[in-house]
């Protein structure tokens, strides 16, 4: 959802304290962003000539923006101001469609899909390609992603967890113990052992496809970077 960005124009004294020291006086911008990114521009180039990045603490006050964040701290001190404005400021994407609750675009952002104008938003792999099929239930555009296979699902209707489960889980067995390896969802995809937590046995779940069997006994997949074993420092070849 859209944020408050501020700016300010006019006489200013900045002083950045830190790893640095340093102190500009002008005719300058300062700009606020939702994530309190202070950033102080003059009239060259595109480098802010001070900037203190997602402090801690931001304050906008009367005539003072005040940013700290542990020893460093960005203080502009506004003399004589000829603009002071809030304004709204979202998330750039990629266009990929009509948003089916409004009809506004939808975009693809760092793994969402989000819309402009309302709270629609939906997580998506970072990796998944935004197809221009929609769901027949929900109107958002399906995803091809590559989880041991290629699977295509809707992001919002359907568990990418489930549907790879339904290929992968218990396929191979634990190269530790007698156990065998579950597809689960620990902030990703896993393949971990069903003896857990007597056996810790898990690996990250690539992002590529099946293609055959390690010497270790472990699956192969092919990725983007080449066909790897299961077990990312395996020295075996697949």
């Amino acid at each position: 959802m859209p944020d408050t960005a501020h700016v300010i124009a006019g006489r200013c004294t900045a002083v950045f304290e830190g790893t640095r020291e340093q102190e500009h006086c002008g005719d300058l911008i300062v700009l606020v962003k939702p994530d309190n990114t202070v950033l102080v521009h003059d009239a060259d180039g595109y480098q802010p000539v001070a900037w203190l990045t997602r402090p801690d603490s931001v304050t906008v006050a009367g005539g003072t923006v005040a940013a700290s964040d542990g020893e460093q701290s960005l203080t502009v001190t506004v003399h004589d101001a000829s603009a002071r404005t809030a304004h709204t400021l979202g998330h750039a994407g990629l266009p990929v469609g009509e948003c089916p609750e409004c009809d506004t675009d939808l975009l693809r952002g760092d793994g969402t899909l989000s819309c402009l104008d309302c709270e629609t938003a939906v997580p998506i792999p970072r990796d998944a390609t935004v197809l221009d099929d929609t769901c027949s239930e929900c109107g958002l555009p399906r995803v091809r992603v590559r989880r041991g296979c290629s699977l295509v699902c809707c992001p919002d209707c359907e568990s990418l967890t489930e549907r790879v489960r339904e290929g992968f889980d218990r396929q191979w067995g634990c190269p530790d113990c007698d156990g065998q390896l579950r597809v689960l969802y620990r902030g990703g995809l896993l393949l971990g052992c069903d003896r857990y937590p007597d056996c810790e046995t898990a690996y990250s779940f690539p992002t590529g496809i099946h293609d055959g069997t390690c010497g270790c006994g472990l699956p192969v997949f092919e990725t983007a970077s080449g066909r790897r074993c299961l077990d990312s420092g395996c020295k075996q070849s697949g």
